[in-house]
């Protein structure tokens, strides 16, 4: 596919037909709802210089998946599930302990000292019973935990809430919350210009932190080299190598020592161009080989096409919803666009902000239906226009509101298409940026999962929160082009005592705190709302 101009419609080639791919929701059990245990260490990887790991459990109950379990239709009196972790390898029990069924999110540590680093994955199995041992259940994962990498850069997925540490030379060798917020970054014009210095530099004072290079580190080793100086992260393009193995050689081996890296860009929209399912996971499984110490990631094109397939060869999921300005139900080709017909430059979307979000949850549910451990997900925020498929940039507010959306639906990465284009929302873009990347909202988005809160009667408005040890970050979207002049109560649990107002994150809407309640007023049309509240 051509770099520039990026296709981001649906399927483009023949788009008349009714694929088939689409991912539903699977049958009930027929014997009722079964116990869905599944279990991934906390962290993608660990490294030889730690002591101690952990492991995420979830035992879940599910109408579609799972293995039978005593009194499901009651979780309160369901026995609980006593289990052990083991190495498949010798049986080594790594964690032995206790959960109750219907609880996600169980974190459970143990020691690294009986293992020793490699870079092949340890298979892990957990056995759990009834305490009578008269029901049981069985389901497996893998663990790596590597040799410590004394060059370059280093990064870990968090498996429970989604989120990236990094850490470099530039962190001093410690992880640290990353948040990554910037844009696909062209070769023409930037990354390979004459005068790439001082056009990296005007990029990163933006308040910008990242990007996807589009130049390899051959044609453009200086460049790579300067971000490096600059600590301007960046994920790697190997969208044209993927389907090479030899090129995909040559690119981790150039790459994978230097100091900004963050992951690995693996494929962009093959579902669109319905590329054969095995091309990413052959690829990913030579670039673990090559470097396990960075994630890798796919573009996806289309709402509902072969997700889990399409997914199959990524550690994280990246969706380009573009609805800005687009006609969604007929399109420049002369032709009506419905869920299997036609080509409107945002597959299946209304042309509103609120497609970010149906998104990022449709991909949530996809994953629920397929019984998937839930990957991170990052948004591809539209800051462009053109090709007759959107009639103008989205503004200011739009931008920042599909941006702040995404995170309210859980995203963890921002990589807008693309960059240059436009320098006027170049400038939101740093400006929000600057302030959702850096601390302390980028800690609790990153190492904290978004949780929903509905607003009865406001359905265009969007809110959630993140909690922290000792702080809480709001976050609440009007989507609406009106303005909401009403005073609306954002709900919380009973169990978050609010103490304090320590500062308002954006916007320009009126927060007051009063008798543990937050509430918020005056928000124009458009507005996105955030505040660090104090806890205690």
């Amino acid at each position: 596919m051509d770099f520039l101009p990026r296709p981001s419609s649906g399927i483009n080639i023949y788009p008349s037909f009714e694929p088939g791919g689409e991912t539903i929701e699977p049958p009930a059990l027929p014997n009722g709802p079964a116990l869905d245990i599944q279990f991934r260490p906390r962290y993608s990887i660990y490294l030889e210089s730690e002591k101690n790991a952990e492991f995420v459990v979830n035992a879940a109950i599910s109408k579609w998946h799972g293995q039978p379990w005593p009194n499901l239709g009651t979780p309160d009196v369901a026995p609980p599930v006593v289990f052990t972790i083991n190495l498949v390898s010798n049986n080594h029990v790594l964690v032995s302990n206790r959960l109750n069924v219907s609880t996600t999110g169980n974190v459970f540590a143990f020691d690294l000292a009986s293992l020793k680093a490699s870079l092949d994955p340890y298979e892990v199995v957990l056995f759990g019973a009834t305490e009578d041992g008269v029901s049981t259940v069985t389901t497996t994962s893998e663990l790596l935990f590597l040799p410590e990498k004394k060059t370059g850069s280093v990064v870990k997925l968090d498996h429970l809430n989604g989120g990236f540490l990094f850490r470099s030379p530039s962190t001093r060798n410690k992880f640290e919350p990353f948040l990554p917020y910037g844009y696909y970054a062209s070769c023409d014009g930037f990354l390979c210009d004459k005068d790439f210095v001082r056009k990296i530099r005007a990029y990163k004072d933006l308040g910008l932190n990242s990007m996807v290079s589009l130049t390899t580190v051959q044609n453009s080793r200086a460049t790579y080299e300067y971000m490096d100086i600059l600590d301007l992260r960046y994920m790697y393009d190997l969208r044209g190598s993927y389907k090479n193995l030899t090129a995909v050689r040559e690119q981790v081996s150039a790459i994978r020592n230097f100091e900004g890296i963050y992951s690995y860009w693996g494929a962009d929209e093959p579902d669109g161009h319905q590329d054969p399912f095995d091309l990413l996971p052959k690829a990913r499984n030579l670039i673990r080989q090559l470097d396990p110490y960075h994630p890798v990631s796919v573009t996806l094109n289309c709402q509902n096409f072969y997700y889990k397939e399409y997914t199959a060869g990524a550690d994280f999921v990246m969706e380009d919803v573009y609805p800005i300005a687009i006609n969604g139900t007929f399109s420049k080709w002369g032709t009506p666009c419905n869920t299997t017909y036609g080509d409107c430059g945002c597959d299946n979307c209304q042309g509103n902000v609120q497609d970010v979000s149906s998104r990022l949850d449709n991909l949530l549910q996809y994953e629920s239906w397929l019984g998937l451990w839930p990957k991170t997900k990052a948004h591809n925020p539209q800051t462009f226009h053109g090709e007759n498929y959107w009639f103008r940039d989205p503004t200011d507010e739009e931008e920042v509101a599909m941006n702040a959306l995404s995170f309210n639906h859980d995203a963890k990465v921002i990589a807008s298409w693309v960059w240059p284009f436009s320098d006027s929302l170049g400038k939101i873009m740093g400006q929000f940026g600057s302030t959702v990347a850096n601390q302390p909202v980028r800690d609790l988005i990153v190492t904290g999962k978004a949780q929903r809160v509905h607003l009865k009667g406001h359905e265009v408005v969007d809110a959630a929160y993140w909690v922290g040890k000792k702080q809480l970050l709001v976050s609440v979207v009007n989507g609406g082009y009106e303005s909401i002049g009403e005073e609306i109560l954002i709900p919380l649990p009973e169990s978050i005592a609010l103490k304090s107002k320590d500062g308002v994150v954006w916007g320009n809407g009126t927060w007051t705190l009063v008798d543990g309640e937050v509430r918020l007023s005056r928000q124009s049309g458009m507005a996105t709302n955030m505040i660090i509240l104090g806890v205690g």
